[in-house]
């Protein structure tokens, strides 16, 4: 940094020596040059006194005003060059107006001002006494730019903790205010001395840095930007070794720049974000968490969860697994979730208070005793050293964004799914979806939805992650379908989708999920509506190698009543889906009795009249294809008529 900033000050220096020195020979304008001089040598002393204190500079605000200082010394240099015009031609011919040296010594004064202002703000707090700073005139079209200059310098200047604390709020405060303002700072090097503050600081430095960073990443431009200066080994270090409340605002950070810039999901999955993430989520929310690891894979879900009850539980547990869609099994894992959420005391929704802001990482820390009796969770290495007297709203605000940023990590991923999947997150999420404050259910049912939604693209993810037996898989599906059945409101189309993308999973006997959807065709609000029709077209659509099956319990449930209604009076936006699963319910099983009660080649047939739903390119031909077909079936007079 020090051999650069002194190559970029070597030419204004040369510069002003040579302005000082033509001055001098002046024979024209002799007073106005010596002015120039005298300016001209004030420029020079502080362009050697930055020179001398080159190691403190501040290099982006350096360039900016050594660049302007050279351009106006180069005009000086030719204007006093032409002072020097001793013959009568050379003196007729040498014009020369008078506004030119005011201009030129108003230039001169500016760069004086830049420059001191330049190693004011470069200097240390000692030093600069506290002084207001003011302005410099380059930065008089541009003050914020002047603010960040500033900020950026306290940052880099070795000042204390705290101040740097304080800079790096200001740049909190102007990269929330405005996206613009956000981009000048990476621009002007604002990213490495925050990573720097990050890993240096204190706790109000941390989490005033940590955030900085997350509302830096903006754009994919920006998010590239941050993630080349190394900010995913640095929130790594911190997610496994810093304090919980940084940890929060980190991981709040995490979910930003995977939001922003989906690339970037990659680089933290590299760095092991996914496995500490999983980590914070498994604290005190299943046992044994410290035992995570990927390599786990191999070993059953189940036998993982069920090594921290006693040996008859296990035993009734591995004989219910015979029967996945027995009740029993629901009870079993229910009692396992309960037992364990009781044992490390985390509080139900309706307890807890649910702190969703992520500026909110603010409290103290209480003690946590734990009574006889209580089955302790085995601590290992510095990454959870503590946790346990953690102040519970912390706690709280740690699950709620770690669950955030593997939402974000997971959207479109296959790798991160993977890690995921393999991990103890399904179950983790499983129980945060049962019993976790608000966000934190809510940040899990998103997360569940993202997942759930690689999987159905990806059929291995989708066999090895939601197999029937799998008992992650099934305590998810269960909380699924009592989200579903309860009708949760907010969490209700996360998990609809959820179930939809999992359409595929299921056997022909798993039919308890078609019901609760199909009743929520009926008067729900057309969002709602809408999603339960999507997500029961992906188990009657062709795809589906059930879809027989799955068709014949959506008319069991009474479905081909609630489309009808929905055809015919629904708003568009749940229209569509409608008419595309009666299509399909037509097609598949055209030999249905209730279709033809229901007259529903009467509801197709109005269908084909209508301009919106024919030219809708899911409909164009599975339309015509499915009245084809029912009035095949219902013309050979089987009594539907």
């Amino acid at each position: 940094m020090s051999s650069i900033v002194k190559e970029i000050l070597a030419s204004p220096i040369q510069l002003a020596d040579q302005v000082s020195k033509m001055a001098e020979e002046a024979q024209n304008f002799r007073q106005e040059c010596l002015e120039l001089k005298s300016k001209t040598e004030k420029l020079a002393g502080l362009l050697r006194q930055a020179a001398r204190n080159s190691s403190d500079l501040y290099e982006r605000p350096t360039r900016r005003i050594i660049d302007d200082t050279e351009q106006v010394l180069d005009k000086a240099l030719v204007l006093v060059t032409k002072c020097r015009a001793n013959s009568v031609i050379k003196r007729l011919f040498t014009i020369i107006p008078a506004t030119a040296f005011r201009k030129t010594s108003m230039q001169l004064e500016n760069s004086v001002g830049d420059v001191q202002w330049l190693l004011r703000v470069s200097a240390s707090a000692d030093e600069r006494d506290d002084e207001y700073l003011g302005l410099p005139p380059i930065a008089a079209n541009e003050p914020i730019l002047c603010l960040i200059w500033e900020q950026v310098a306290i940052l880099l200047s070795g000042a204390s903790l705290d101040e740097r604390s304080d800079a790096a709020a200001s740049l909190v405060s102007l990269a929330r205010d405005n996206d613009r303002y956000g981009r000048l700072i990476i621009e002007e090097g604002g990213v490495p001395p925050l990573l720097k503050l990050l890993k240096e600081g204190h706790l109000e430095g941390q989490e005033n840095a940590a955030r900085a960073i997350g509302l830096l990443g903006k754009d994919p431009e920006s998010v590239e930007h941050i993630v080349n200066a190394g900010v995913c080994s640095v929130f790594a270090k911190i997610l496994k070794d810093g304090h919980m409340k940084v940890q929060a605002v980190v991981a709040w950070a995490i979910s930003e720049l995977a939001a922003n810039h989906p690339k970037c999901q990659d680089h933290f999955s590299q760095n092991n974000a996914i496995r500490l993430l999983v980590s914070h989520l498994a604290f005190e929310t299943i046992q044994e968490h410290s035992k995570y690891a990927i390599a786990n894979k191999h070993k059953s879900l189940h036998t993982l969860v069920l090594e921290s009850n006693n040996t008859q539980e296990e035993e009734d547990d591995k004989n219910v697994v015979g029967r996945p869609t027995g009740a029993n099994t629901s009870n079993q894992m229910h009692n396992v979730v309960s037992n364990t959420m009781a044992m490390k005391g985390i509080t139900p929704k309706n307890n807890a208070t649910p702190t969703g802001n992520h500026n909110n990482t603010g409290g103290g820390t209480n003690t946590k005793k734990h009574h006889g009796g209580t089955q302790h969770v085995s601590i290992a290495g510095t990454s959870i050293k503590g946790r346990e007297y953690e102040d519970p709203i912390t706690k709280i605000e740690m699950k709620a964004m770690a669950a955030r940023a593997l939402w974000q990590l997971a959207r479109g991923n296959l790798s991160v799914c993977r890690s995921i999947t393999e991990s103890r997150a399904l179950l983790c999420f499983a129980v945060l979806l049962e019993k976790g404050p608000e966000d934190v259910q809510s940040y899990s049912a998103m997360a569940l939805m993202e997942i759930t939604a690689v999987s159905e693209q990806h059929a291995e993810l989708r066999r090895s992650a939601f197999k029937p037996t799998a008992p992650a898989a099934k305590a998810v599906l269960d909380q699924l379908l009592r989200v579903i059945e309860n009708e949760q409101i907010d969490l209700l189309v996360p998990c609809i989708r959820s179930v939809g993308n999992l359409a595929r999973t299921f056997r022909a006997t798993e039919t308890r999920l078609i019901g609760p959807l199909v009743r929520l065709l009926d008067e729900r609000e057309a969002h709602v509506s809408t999603e339960a029709a999507i997500a029961l077209n992906k188990f009657a659509c062709t795809d589906n190698y059930l879809h027989e099956n799955h068709c014949n319990a959506i008319i069991e449930a009474g479905g081909a009543k609630h489309l009808i209604q929905l055809v015919y009076f629904g708003e568009q936006m749940v229209q569509i889906p409608s008419v595309t699963l009666l299509c399909y319910i037509a097609l598949h099983v055209p030999k249905s009795e209730t279709l033809a009660q229901e007259e529903v080649l009467i509801v197709l047939e109005w269908c084909t009249k209508q301009a919106h739903l024919v030219e809708e390119h899911g409909i164009i031909q599975l339309l015509p294809e499915a009245k084809s077909r029912l009035e095949l079936y219902q013309s050979r007079g089987r009594g539907f008529r």
